[in-house]
């Protein structure tokens, strides 16, 4: 192994398909071994899609090598925002767990690489 990062790069994502970050940003929060992830849609034509694919069965999927316990999900449609409770996420909790993300933060990074399917593409802004 020589420490170097890998040059492999990702499979490319589907037609329609785009990485959730395209659509929403998140901020992490911790309650002992809880990461709580709070999703917010940039736009608000955009919350309707996001409450249909962003399930807490799709998140727990997502991260199930990180999250260890149950997610539930919250919608919040007066601020187009979703937020997971995702238990045994921490190792053990703040104070106890010998994890480098002891908090978490790093959860909505690795959220917010979640593929989002259904999506029409971008469209480049008009010439002039």
């Amino acid at each position: 192994m020589t420490g170097r990062p890998s040059t492999v790069a990702p499979a490319p994502l589907p037609p329609g398909t785009r990485l959730l970050h395209e659509l929403a940003h998140c901020r992490a929060g911790d309650k002992g071994d809880t990461s709580i992830l709070s999703l917010f849609a940039y736009r608000a034509d955009d919350f309707p899609l996001l409450v249909q694919q962003v399930t807490a069965e799709a998140v727990a999927a997502h991260l199930e090598h990180i999250v260890h316990g149950e997610v539930r999900r919250h919608v919040l449609p007066k601020l187009c925002a979703l937020q997971f409770s995702c238990e045994h996420a921490l190792g053990s909790g703040v104070t106890t767990s010998i994890a480098l993300d002891t908090h978490g933060k790093a959860l909505s990074f690795a959220l917010l690489a979640m593929p989002i399917a259904g999506i029409a593409p971008l469209q480049p802004p008009e010439s002039r």
